[in-house]
């Protein structure tokens, strides 16, 4: 698969997320949030908290699961593109935050809150 089908299949399972997020009751904020550091999947806001949200799909679970693919490197790129975000945003880091995770295996949609 190239770059540019990979890059289209993301984008649907995020917005597919995006859409299972809001029926869990998040609030949108923001897609696609990126910076030097990198990029965000989703930024929304759920019960007083801004929530950092990677979107992980897996056609099956053989090269390991979706929740698995957000390695330690990965984390540290979130967590540096999150305080970016409340910088830019809001002007401080002192903001109630987490760290959750869609979790997309086929067609089953977990959600992993407080992920990491």
């Amino acid at each position: 698969m190239d770059n540019i089908n990979k890059r289209k299949t993301g984008q649907w399972y995020e917005q597919k997320a995006a859409v299972f997020l809001k029926n869990q009751g998040y609030n949108i904020l923001k897609c696609n949030y990126y910076c030097h550091y990198g990029e965000i999947d989703i930024i929304a806001e759920e019960n007083g908290y801004i929530v950092f949200i990677e979107v992980k799909y897996r056609k099956n679970p053989a090269y390991g699961t979706p929740g698995e693919a957000v390695n330690s490197i990965k984390r540290q790129h979130i967590r540096q593109s999150a305080l970016d975000f409340l910088m830019k945003f809001y002007g401080t880091e002192e903001i109630l935050c987490r760290f959750d995770v869609v979790a997309i295996t086929g067609n089953q949609i977990q959600l992993i809150k407080n992920a990491f």
